[in-house]
């Protein structure tokens, strides 16, 4: 059998961190096994698809470097991947349940479902319908078709088939129980738009899919699912089911909460590959001595994969795990060429739309500047800010200096004039001994207003290491702003 998953998202907003993982594993376990991986989309809801979120995902799936082997704008011998596209297919599928008397029409408005509810749980009951049209006659059932009645088609419950023990690849043994689920679910409805259920199970089927890895949200569907596969007389793949993502204070991970949105972290300039570490290390086996948490690709993440170093237990996103990863990754791309010069570009990208007017913002000095702030700088993305000082002394002139006019500017003028002579303007505290005959200063203040004069910023790297990054010219340069014009 061809190994071959799927990732099937609903296009309902921006990709998450949830949706990001469920691709992530899809992608891993197919190649770990010598397969492959289709993108569909599941826009089989229409009052809750957005504008744009399919553009989203793929575009949070391209920044990740998880490439689908099937989907849109891909391979599409396996199409349509979109479930709009596909609603005959459904309809072919639900007729043979109605044929083989396994799914019956429900001709209930949404009042007289509201209604009979209620009459239930006063009851007692914990349905949720009372199969009233599944009494429907044949004929009476025609005659409602025929005069454009509206309906749903249900799965008729009462004569669900025997199923064989089931072990799922993460939770292990799944006990066949659809307590959970709606009476007779529904399986088609009012719009001719199938439900999850049927539209996933059919697409599966039709695609070829032999395993299915998605959330535990669907663990409780999972009965259901294999209920038609039976009826269907289809072989059902293999199922996983991955454990919710939870927040640090324990509470289930939302798309309408924090920063869960992939569109977040490219915003932020987190590292993709250290995001994609973060999320498959989240959950591995804590007491298995042969896993780490060091930093891997893609490809080395595929290297050693297996299911059987998770556990099903609801995972922490540990955001200061993210930030040591971060580091990890910078510091890696740093010694590895093309790697440097796409963090290069990417860092660029940024300082360009902040310091428009720098003239200083060359790939070289760019790449000191990463190097000599890596142990302070979680993310590329905080680079315009942590490395300021680098790249823009404009900040000193909006700041009141540190100390008294005259004496600040005896010190500017001191060190200007030292810069203009020696060979090796970083060594600050020659400079400073050199100035101590003429200009009476503690070390504090001397280094205070340094600091000031080169870019406003009262705390950063060593002054040696900012003067020796920035160099005479540009040193001479920011003193001279700051130093009235005589």
């Amino acid at each position: 059998m061809n190994t071959l998953l799927r990732f099937a998202p609903s296009p309902t907003g921006p990709l998450h961190l949830g949706g990001l993982r469920t691709a992530l594993f899809n992608k891993l376990f197919a190649q770990s096994h010598g397969g492959k991986w289709i993108l569909r989309i599941e826009d089989t809801d229409a009052s809750r698809c957005t504008p744009g979120s399919v553009d989203d995902i793929r575009r949070g799936l391209d920044w990740a470097g998880l490439a689908y082997d099937f989907g849109p704008g891909a391979d599409n011998s396996r199409g349509p991947y979109f479930q709009s596209e596909r609603l005959d297919l459904y309809h072919t599928y639900a007729h043979r349940l109605l044929e083989t008397g396994d799914a019956y029409r429900c001709f209930c408005s949404a009042d007289e479902l509201q209604i009979k509810r209620e009459h239930l749980k006063a009851a007692g009951s914990t349905s949720t319908y009372d199969r009233s049209c599944r009494k429907l006659t044949e004929e009476e059932v025609t005659r409602r078709v025929k005069s454009r009645q509206p309906f749903v088609i249900r799965l008729d419950d009462t004569v669900a088939p025997a199923l064989s023990p089931f072990s799922d690849m993460l939770f292990g043994d799944v006990r066949d129980a659809q307590g959970s689920l709606p009476t007779d679910p529904i399986l088609v409805k009012r719009d001719l738009f199938p439900t999850y259920h049927l539209a996933s199970v059919v697409d599966d089927h039709e695609m070829g899919v032999s395993h299915v890895l998605r959330g535990e949200e669907w663990l409780p569907s999972l009965p259901l699912h294999r209920s038609l596969y039976a009826r269907l007389k289809l072989t059902a793949p293999i199922f996983g089911h991955l454990p919710l993502l939870l927040n640090p204070d324990g509470s289930k991970m939302s798309k309408r909460h924090g920063d869960v949105r992939v569109s977040d972290f490219i915003r932020k300039g987190w590292e993709p590959d250290a995001v994609l570490n973060w999320l498959a290390f989240a959950g591995r086996n804590l007491n298995n001595p042969e896993l780490s948490t060091r930093p891997a690709s893609v490809n080395e993440l595929i290297s050693s994969f297996s299911l059987d170093h998770y556990t099903n237990r609801r995972t922490v996103l540990d955001p200061v795990l993210l930030s040591q990863l971060n580091k990890r990754h910078i510091e890696r791309q740093l010694h590895d060429e093309s790697s440097r010069n796409s963090l290069l570009a990417k860092a660029l990208v940024q300082l360009r739309a902040v310091y428009p007017d720098s003239t200083i913002l060359s790939q070289d000095y760019v790449l000191k500047v990463i190097e000599t702030l890596k142990d302070r700088l979680e993310r590329i993305g905080e680079l315009p800010e942590t490395g300021r000082i680098f790249f823009d002394g404009s900040l000193a002139t909006s700041l009141p200096p540190p100390a008294d006019i005259e004496l600040y500017r005896s010190v500017v003028r001191g060190f200007r004039s030292w810069v203009a002579e020696t060979t090796d303007p970083s060594d600050v505290e020659t400079s400073r001994k050199y100035l101590s005959q003429e200009i009476h200063c503690s070390k504090k203040d001397y280094m205070a207003i340094l600091r000031h004069a080169l870019g406003g910023s009262k705390h950063g790297p060593p002054m040696k290491e900012i003067l020796s990054l920035l160099g005479p010219e540009e040193i001479l340069r920011r003193l001279d702003n700051q130093l009235p014009s005589q």
